[in-house]
């Protein structure tokens, strides 16, 4: 497998640090506000690397924090009347139930900033005995002089990021450069005790501190959105290497921007869509399919009418699944020539379906062979008696490659409910056999208004949700 490393600009070969297991944090959501689907992409994405490398038989330790102490959380509260712990449960819950929606699995650990200050303190002070920081009033700031390397992720000397980014104005600090590991507390803030007074964590430190708390010194892979490879991902580097003396992430993998009319969607230029709201218009399982369908490291525009053609393609992939579903209940016993055939070639599918993931995750070939996997399916359902035994063995192979994926967590056809209408199904067939067309016609009104579609095929009625 080889992954594109944002460290030295081109693919590598994956090697864990530990044969078997792979230790993964991504930067999770500052919780102040609903995520936007900007947001969502590393979310969706890094999801399904850590799915992929789990079907590919590692044991995963997955990361993912939540920042719930932050200057934006502050002044939502203030704006709000209320705490900012009140703030940061409540985003932190409306981000579940998002994530959760778009088949996101919840990470091995969700750390959060403020049940992390020990570690943080611990770490700042450490910094301090190693001349890489220095305190200035109740401030405690990163000396980046100290790290000859500083800028090495992002591939820039340190006055051209400088030029390029927001930096903490104070003309008291030793260099512009230097970030805040820990903030004095102001009047009204949330504050912890600590050597140096009562403050908070900088932005940057957290993160650090939750990786040698949970991970270790060293880990795997670090992932996150594009915009945080400077400063964030960049400070991480020089404090934790630091601090610890040996490199902090074997490979830095980032996702690429989305945009709207080709501008970066951001809360800040207020060109942004919720998470919620795309799914109240479009559906969570469309939005998952068309992050996807493009590869992670491409920029994206974000379109209603693009989410339409993404609810099409998975659409696609879903009637195909239930047309095997239907086959395998009501198909041949008899297993002909060319099914035959095919089944020996599903094993190829899978090849080149992993073929794609191991060249730096490139979904949208993936999901290419899914579909080619369905063409040639269908064509096969769509003949004379088709058997169940084709049935069941490309059904269990689209399953399989599409699982890995996370495209058919929100199916709903399955379970009670499915005995449920095959129920009606049958009562309606009865009623026509009787010539009772009124019940008849009453039982379909029924199963429409269930958002139930019938489908006369030589193998009986089939139904499909709308």
């Amino acid at each position: 497998m080889k992954l594109y490393n944002t460290m030295t600009k081109k693919k590598e070969e994956f090697i864990p640090l530990e044969q078997g297991k792979v230790k993964m944090y991504a930067c999770g959501p500052t919780v102040y506000n609903f995520i936007h689907v900007g947001n969502a992409r590393p979310v969706i994405v890094f999801d399904a690397l850590r799915r992929f490398f789990e079907y590919k038989g590692f044991d995963v330790t997955f990361v993912q924090n939540f920042t719930d102490v932050d200057d934006k959380i502050i002044n939502r509260a203030e704006e709000e009347n209320t705490t900012s712990e009140e703030i940061a449960l409540k985003y932190i819950e409306e981000y579940l139930i998002d994530a959760r929606g778009l088949g996101v699995h919840d990470a091995t650990h969700h750390p959060k900033a403020t049940e992390t200050i020990d570690e943080i303190i611990e770490m700042v002070s450490g910094l301090i005995e190693k001349g890489s920081a220095y305190q200035l009033g109740g401030d405690v700031y990163f000396r980046t002089a100290s790290f000859p390397t500083y800028g090495k992720l992002s591939n820039q000397r340190i006055n051209d990021l400088m030029a390029g980014s927001r930096v903490d104005v104070d003309d008291e600090k030793e260099s512009p450069a230097d970030f805040a590991l820990w903030k004095a507390a102001k009047p009204g803030e949330p504050y912890w005790d600590s050597p140096w007074g009562q403050g908070r964590p900088g932005w940057h430190i957290e993160c650090s501190a939750m990786v040698g708390k949970l991970l270790g010194q060293s880990i795997d892979i670090h992932c996150g959105g594009q915009d945080l490879t400077f400063p964030h991902h960049e400070n991480e580097i020089a404090q934790s290497e630091a601090h610890h003396g040996v490199q902090f992430v074997r490979y830095w993998l980032h996702n690429g921007f989305i945009s709207v009319d080709n501008e970066k969607m951001s809360k800040s230029l207020g060109n942004f869509f919720t998470v919620r709201e795309a799914a109240e218009a479009h559906g969570y399982e469309n939005i998952r399919m068309f992050m996807l369908m493009s590869h992670y490291r491409s920029p994206l525009n974000y379109s209603g009418d693009i989410l339409v053609q993404a609810k099409n393609a998975l659409e696609r992939l879903k009637t195909a699944k239930g047309t095997l579903e239907f086959i395998a209940k009501s198909g041949s016993e008899t297993l002909k020539e060319n099914e035959s055939a095919f089944l020996e070639s599903l094993s190829r599918y899978r090849e080149r379906f992993v073929d794609c993931l191991d060249d730096d995750f490139n979904t949208a070939d993936a999901i290419s062979v899914i579909f080619e996997l369905v063409r040639e399916s269908n064509s096969l359902a769509a003949g004379t008696e088709p058997s169940i035994a084709f049935a069941e063995g490309s059904l269990a192979v689209l399953n399989e490659l599409a699982n890995v994926l996370g495209l058919f967590y929100n199916d709903k056809e399955a379970g009670d409910l499915d005995e449920d209408i095959e129920n009606l199904i049958a009562a309606r067939q009865t009623a026509r056999e009787n010539k009772d067309w009124a019940q008849a016609d009453k039982i379909r009104d029924q199963l429409s208004d269930m958002g139930i579609v019938l489908e006369d095929t030589p193998q009986g009625i089939k139904w499909k949700r709308t």
